[in-house]
Protein backbone atom coordinates (compact mmCIF):
# COMPACT_ATOMS: atom_id res chain seq x y z
CA UNK A 1 0.00 0.00 0.00
CA UNK A 2 1.53 3.42 -1.05
CA UNK A 3 1.38 5.94 2.22
CA UNK A 4 -1.26 8.78 1.82
CA UNK A 5 0.81 12.27 -0.24
CA UNK A 6 -0.70 15.31 0.79
CA UNK A 7 -1.44 17.73 -1.96
CA UNK A 8 1.94 19.75 -1.90
CA UNK A 9 4.07 16.68 -1.85
CA UNK A 10 1.86 15.31 -4.87
CA UNK A 11 2.60 18.57 -6.78
CA UNK A 12 6.23 18.88 -5.87
CA UNK A 13 6.92 15.07 -6.52
CA UNK A 14 4.80 15.85 -9.95
CA UNK A 15 7.11 18.80 -10.77
CA UNK A 16 10.33 16.82 -9.77
CA UNK A 17 8.99 13.66 -12.85
CA UNK A 18 8.28 16.42 -15.33
CA UNK A 19 11.85 17.83 -14.70
CA UNK A 20 13.54 14.89 -15.38
CA UNK A 21 17.00 15.40 -14.26
CA UNK A 22 16.99 19.07 -13.32
CA UNK A 23 15.32 19.21 -10.62
CA UNK A 24 16.73 21.08 -7.30
CA UNK A 25 15.55 23.40 -5.19
CA UNK A 26 15.27 26.48 -7.00
CA UNK A 27 14.44 25.29 -10.25
CA UNK A 28 11.63 23.30 -8.68
CA UNK A 29 10.45 26.37 -7.03
CA UNK A 30 10.58 28.16 -10.42
CA UNK A 31 8.37 25.73 -11.94
CA UNK A 32 5.82 25.76 -9.40
CA UNK A 33 5.78 29.45 -9.68
CA UNK A 34 5.05 29.08 -13.09
CA UNK A 35 2.72 26.06 -13.81
CA UNK A 36 0.69 26.88 -10.15
CA UNK A 37 0.52 30.25 -9.79
CA UNK A 38 1.88 30.55 -6.56
CA UNK A 39 5.21 31.40 -4.78
CA UNK A 40 6.92 29.08 -2.46
CA UNK A 41 9.55 29.17 -0.86
CA UNK A 42 13.24 26.91 -1.19
CA UNK A 43 13.30 25.87 2.53
CA UNK A 44 9.39 24.78 1.97
CA UNK A 45 10.78 23.13 -0.74
CA UNK A 46 13.26 21.50 0.50
CA UNK A 47 11.38 20.40 3.37
CA UNK A 48 8.50 18.81 1.30
CA UNK A 49 11.75 17.10 -0.65
CA UNK A 50 13.14 15.61 2.30
CA UNK A 51 9.82 13.95 3.00
CA UNK A 52 9.74 12.78 -0.12
CA UNK A 53 12.83 11.24 0.05
CA UNK A 54 12.07 9.46 3.51
CA UNK A 55 8.81 8.10 2.09
CA UNK A 56 11.36 6.67 -0.61
CA UNK A 57 9.51 8.17 -3.56
CA UNK A 58 12.17 10.20 -4.82
CA UNK A 59 15.97 9.92 -4.50
CA UNK A 60 19.25 12.50 -4.88
CA UNK A 61 22.41 12.73 -5.78
CA UNK A 62 25.10 15.90 -5.89
CA UNK A 63 25.03 17.95 -9.11
CA UNK A 64 28.48 19.09 -10.34
CA UNK A 65 29.91 22.47 -9.19
CA UNK A 66 29.13 25.76 -11.22
CA UNK A 67 30.76 28.85 -11.92
CA UNK A 68 27.24 30.65 -11.08
CA UNK A 69 26.89 29.18 -7.48
CA UNK A 70 30.31 29.88 -6.60
CA UNK A 71 31.34 26.39 -7.11
CA UNK A 72 28.95 25.43 -4.86
CA UNK A 73 27.17 21.93 -5.80
CA UNK A 74 23.71 21.31 -6.20
CA UNK A 75 21.16 18.52 -4.98
CA UNK A 76 19.06 16.85 -8.17
CA UNK A 77 16.32 15.02 -7.55
CA UNK A 78 14.38 12.17 -9.48
CA UNK A 79 11.57 10.42 -9.30
CA UNK A 80 12.21 6.56 -7.91
CA UNK A 81 9.37 3.97 -9.61
CA UNK A 82 7.46 3.46 -6.06
CA UNK A 83 6.96 7.42 -6.73
CA UNK A 84 6.09 7.32 -10.16
CA UNK A 85 3.45 4.00 -9.65
CA UNK A 86 2.25 6.45 -6.46
CA UNK A 87 1.57 9.62 -8.98
CA UNK A 88 -0.42 7.19 -11.25
CA UNK A 89 -2.42 5.29 -8.89
CA UNK A 90 -3.27 9.07 -7.50
CA UNK A 91 -3.86 9.62 -11.06
CA UNK A 92 -5.87 6.98 -11.69
CA UNK A 93 -8.39 7.39 -8.23
CA UNK A 94 -8.72 10.51 -9.39
CA UNK A 95 -9.80 9.83 -13.08
CA UNK A 96 -12.40 7.56 -11.72
CA UNK A 97 -14.23 9.88 -9.24
CA UNK A 98 -14.77 12.60 -12.04
CA UNK A 99 -15.57 10.16 -14.26
CA UNK A 100 -18.88 9.85 -11.99
CA UNK A 101 -18.92 13.63 -11.30
CA UNK A 102 -21.64 15.52 -12.36
CA UNK A 103 -21.46 17.93 -15.04
CA UNK A 104 -22.09 21.78 -14.00
CA UNK A 105 -22.16 24.97 -15.11
CA UNK A 106 -20.93 27.33 -13.60
CA UNK A 107 -22.67 30.78 -14.95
Amino acid sequence: MIPNLGSLEETILLIVLVMEDEAYGFSISEVYNEKIGKTISIPAIHTVLKRLEKKGFVKSSMGGATQERGGRKKRIYEVTSYGYRALCDLRDTRDKLWENAPNWSLN
